[in-house]
């Protein structure tokens, strides 16, 4: 990429004001950025938002997990997005395109080296869920009016985009340009890195639902943001998780109680005192694999002080932070 004095300056330090569930009060905890603007010099991938969909503040929340966040943004709460540098070809892919997409993409490509343009090479889609492809509008006329930006797409997402405004007009006016997506089939995007779709179960309303496994040229991870419970999925996740080398886990709710205003039958995930429970038995350098992403406003482990957090990291496990970059 062209660098210029700005572009490669360290990220600061960020000391984030984290809100905990909305059960609970406030509390301090502090999250360092740890991407930076120097150029990665190893195929790896990014993690870029942690956040469920709807965001954090989320709409109309008063609660003690929000109310301060409309009034002091917190920078790390970014939707749900891992990013992927591939060193060999020069070249970067998002997956998911979030409503948070284009402060997503300017971190990304900073991570290229000697690029001039910053747009990624492509982006892989997940499901027809708002958070995950809603940042396709700004590739449209009305912002950056894109020319053939592949988007990788399940059949039943290629359908929707194809045949609903106003995303149809991003094939229309060719700022995209769709590549179909075939479960367990390989895309080889260099010689040292693949991506492979896997169907899974969750609330396939408009599309169906899929995670991915990523292959570099030493390590492989398991991005699964969106899911219903594991025991609906065909395969066995601790059996997944024993194959590749980090395991992007849905984290979306800690607990059953932690929506008290909605039934929360109707938004199924596995919540993480299940997960916990289900891997208790893996060891503790399979343990260590497991990153828990894709987290409600309300769930308390946004604050490293709370009991939840601390729970969870003393069995042995992970809590995805923005811009963490794992070698692949």
């Amino acid at each position: 990429m062209k660098l210029t004095k700005l572009s490669i300056l360290l990220f600061s330090t960020t000391t984030a004001l984290l809100m905990c569930a909305c059960s609970e009060a406030p509390k301090l905890a502090t999250v360092i950025e740890k991407a930076t603007a120097v150029p990665l010099t190893k195929t790896s991938l990014v993690v870029l938002g942690t956040i469920q969909d709807a965001g954090s503040p989320q709409i109309t929340c008063k609660e003690s997990c929000c109310k301060n966040l409309f009034e002091s943004p917190d920078p790390s709460r970014k939707v749900v997005s891992v990013g992927l540098v591939d060193v060999s070809t020069n070249k970067t892919y998002l997956i998911e395109a979030t409503p948070d997409m284009g402060s997503q993409i300017k971190k990304l490509t900073q991570l290229e080296q000697n690029s001039e343009i910053e747009m990624v090479d492509g982006i892989f889609l997940t499901h027809a869920h708002i958070g995950h492809y809603t940042g396709l509008m700004y590739l449209g006329k009305e912002a950056m009016d894109a020319q053939h930006v592949t988007v990788y797409a399940m059949p039943g997402m290629r359908d929707f985009l194809e045949n609903n405004g106003p995303w149809n007009q991003l094939i229309l006016q060719q700022n995209i340009a769709i590549n179909a997506l075939k479960a367990d089939s390989s895309i080889h995007l260099s010689g040292e890195l693949k991506v492979t779709p896997l169907l899974v179960p969750h609330r396939d309303e408009f599309s169906e639902t899929v995670g991915y496994k990523i292959q570099g040229p030493n390590k492989s991870a398991l991005f699964m943001p969106d899911i219903d419970k594991w025991e609906k999925w065909e395969r066995n996740i601790v059996a997944e998780i024993e194959q590749v080398d980090y395991a992007f886990l849905d984290a979306t709710f800690f607990d059953s109680v932690e929506l008290n205003k909605r039934d929360i039958s109707e938004i199924p995930h596995p919540f993480i005192i299940e997960s916990l429970e289900k891997f208790e038995g893996m060891t503790s350098a399979n343990k260590k694999k497991v990153i828990f992403i894709h987290f409600n406003h309300t769930n308390p482990v946004l604050d490293s002080t709370s009991r939840a957090y601390k729970t969870t990291i003393n069995k042995g496990f992970r809590i995805a932070q923005i811009n963490e970059q794992f070698e692949l």
